[in-house]
């Protein structure tokens, strides 16, 4: 197939897929303007895999800069596209940093991308495209209806995606992924957020002493505790679904979606139970008020996914669980540990 080009490729999804990718044979080619990530975890992915990585400090957002990626990497003939903000919160309060970001920065990489006849992209969408599902579980055929800018942003891709797919004969695999936790199993590589905007990391870092507690946003949603209710995906998993992707790219045609999660949903206080167990002492946390655009459900029917990428997530909440904490205690301080 060539060579892979992993935008976004320093970041914490990104960073285990390429190793499952480097695992499969695939021959990659990292860019990431490390807005959001660290060239250190391209460091550690190397001494994983044993693998130097060709590695370009680009942002998508300079054309010019970007088109010299591809012509020094002339054999580039897929894209996996991961780079982008992601902040709900923050898009909120700056929606016009997410679209110029994530939307003008996309829209460069396609023009490179048909300039350079590279017809192929596995294209990292999220499960933020359903808005408020008037049920669950959401399957890919349900109302897409996002509620924030971020969301917004993957809608909006989702759709340029499939237009150019169907003007220029693009062969498009749209992966909507709920929520990502854990870190790889050696505890070398994970998530590192300057400040936690999703749960897990957070309670990880008051786990580890260095937040004070945990915030429980709304106690009265129609759940069974009255807490939010997430579909969790271990990150391995979810990285291994990009590579049935990219592999089934090399026979599909057109545009497939996909959600990627368990099937299952976890509460709030769940999910700080089950870190309490494998960090072995209680977790400090209290009820806060509602946030705007929280819902109180969303988890996935993955179902499309197992039929047709044969992907399944293997790892259980405890797997989840135990591989952020042992990412965590290694690493306290993140990558600048």
């Amino acid at each position: 197939m060539g060579k892979i080009l992993i935008t976004g490729g320093a970041g914490y999804i990104a960073s285990h897929t390429n190793l499952e990718l480097i695992k499969a044979g695939y021959d990659i080619v990292l860019a990431d303007n490390l807005c959001n990530s660290s060239l250190e975890a391209v460091r550690r992915v190397e001494e994983l895999s044993g693998t130097k990585l060709p590695f370009y400090k680009v942002d998508l957002k300079d054309i010019d800069a970007l088109r010299k990626v591809f012509e020094a990497e002339p054999e580039i003939r897929a894209v996996i596209h991961f780079a982008a903000l992601k902040a709900v919160g923050e898009s909120v309060e700056n929606p016009l940093l997410y679209y110029e970001n994530n939307i003008a920065g996309s829209l460069n990489l396609f023009k490179i991308m048909d300039e350079m006849a590279v017809k192929q992209l596995v294209f990292s969408s999220s499960a933020t495209v359903y808005g408020d599902p008037e049920s669950v579980p959401v399957k890919e055929d349900f109302p897409v209806q996002a509620t924030n800018p971020y969301g917004q942003t993957k809608l909006m891709m989702e759709q340029i995606l499939i237009d150019a797919a169907k003007a220029k004969g693009w062969d498009i695999t749209i992966l909507r992924y709920f929520n990502p936790v854990g870190a790889h199993g050696s505890g070398k590589i994970g998530e590192d957020p300057e400040y936690p905007n999703n749960l897990l990391p957070f309670v990880s870092q008051v786990a580890a002493g260095l937040r004070e507690k945990v915030m429980v946003f709304g106690k009265d949603w129609d759940t069974p505790d009255g807490t939010g209710v997430r579909d969790y995906i271990h990150v391995v998993d979810l990285a291994v679904a990009h590579v049935k992707a990219l592999d089934k790219l090399k026979v599909q045609k057109g545009v497939s979606i996909y959600n990627i999660g368990t099937g299952k949903g976890y509460s709030v206080l769940e999910m700080i139970g089950a870190f309490e167990e494998v960090c072995g002492h209680e977790i400090p946390w209290e009820f806060g008020p509602r946030r705007a655009g929280d819902i109180a459900s969303v988890y996935g029917d993955p179902s499309l996914a197992a039929r047709e990428l044969g992907w399944k997530a293997e790892s259980d909440l405890k797997e989840m669980v135990e591989s952020a904490w042992k990412w965590q205690s290694q690493n306290p301080r993140g990558y600048k540990s």
